[in-house]
Parts: C-alpha cells; sequence; structure tokens
C-alpha cells in the first residue's frame, strides 16, 4: 500500500462552475471540493454526487487493491 495517495497531485485540481440553487449564480468550484459557500447570497452549494477518487484516479485499483476494485461499484 501507499503511505501518501498518489492521486493527491494539487497541480491537476481544475475548476468548473456550479449553480446555487438559491439564488442561480453561477459559483467557481474546484475539483476537490464537495461543498462551498455562494459567494453572492452565502447559500451552501454541494455537488450532486460526491466525488470519489476511485471515479478519476488512475493509482486507485493499486491503492485500494483487486478485491476492493471489483466490488466498489
Amino acid at each position: 500500500m501507499f503511505n501518501k495517495c498518489p492521486g493527491q497531485d494539487f497541480r491537476k485540481v481544475s475548476v468548473e462552475s456550479i449553480t446555487c440553487p438559491g439564488c442561480g449564480y453561477a459559483a467557481e468550484i474546484f475539483s476537490d471540493e464537495i461543498k462551498i459557500r455562494c459567494p453572492r447570497c452565502n447559500n451552501p452549494i454541494c455537488r450532486e454526487k460526491m466525488p470519489s477518487c476511485l471515479d478519476w484516479c488512475k493509482a486507485a485499483r493499486d491503492c485500494i487493491g483487486e478485491e476492493k476494485w471489483y466490488n466498489h461499484g
């Protein structure tokens, strides 16, 4: 197993737009964030699906092991 998750490379963090359900403002959220506060109305904004490193990390299979990899979905 790894001492540190090999997928935690902050140089690969991206930004996307997420719409505030309170006021409709298009706020920015980073790919490593799950929840932010709207800069306009201070309403909490959450992603529809909580991101998992298993969805995007190339090292996830090695990190969690074959058995868990096949049973994670």
